[in-house]
């Protein structure tokens, strides 16, 4: 997994509507305020509207406001919209090709991989953007890895799965 430089520069340019979620925030202020080069800033906008998270609009006064309450919108909702499903391996993408890994039931790794995706999407998906950006509020995961038996893991993971 690997947050993309598009994905950054977004939740960078989130923040500020974020902090004044009833204003509009012109592209180039978000992209000059943020260090983002503003064609690459002007993409990201298009997408954001596209996933429903900003409204855009043109004009003298337009540019772009939250579409969404930072409140009920999770750093996973963001990361999705930008590039697409929080994924660890090919192998542990229940989505996928809709071919599952030939070697998937004696995979002594893939349960490994599984757990990984529902443990990070588990994260991605604990904060809101308001916690973030408002409460200056991040999760911290503060339990234990446990070894369990290959197949409880991978029944584990496989729940995880099934409930999306």
């Amino acid at each position: 997994m690997d947050i993309s430089r598009r994905t950054d520069y977004a939740l960078r340019m989130l923040t500020e509507l974020v902090e004044d979620p009833s204003g509009i925030v012109s592209v180039r202020t978000a992209a000059r305020e943020n260090d983002v080069p503003y064609s690459f800033a002007r993409s990201i906008q298009h997408d954001l509207g596209v996933a429903g998270i900003v409204e855009n609009s043109r004009g003298a006064n337009g540019g772009m406001r939250l579409a969404v309450d930072p409140r009920e919108t999770t750093l996973l909702d963001v990361v999705e919209a930008l590039q697409g499903s929080v994924e660890i391996s090919c192998c542990a993408d229940p989505s996928g090709d809709g071919s599952p890994c030939p070697n998937l039931p004696t995979c002594r790794f893939s349960p490994v991989w599984c757990n990984a995706r529902r443990l990070l999407r588990g994260l991605f998906s604990s904060v809101t953007l308001h916690q973030l950006v408002v409460e200056g509020r991040s999760p911290v995961f503060e339990g234990e890895f446990r070894l369990v038996d290959v197949s409880a893991a991978r029944d584990l993971a496989t729940s995880d799965a099934s409930s999306r």
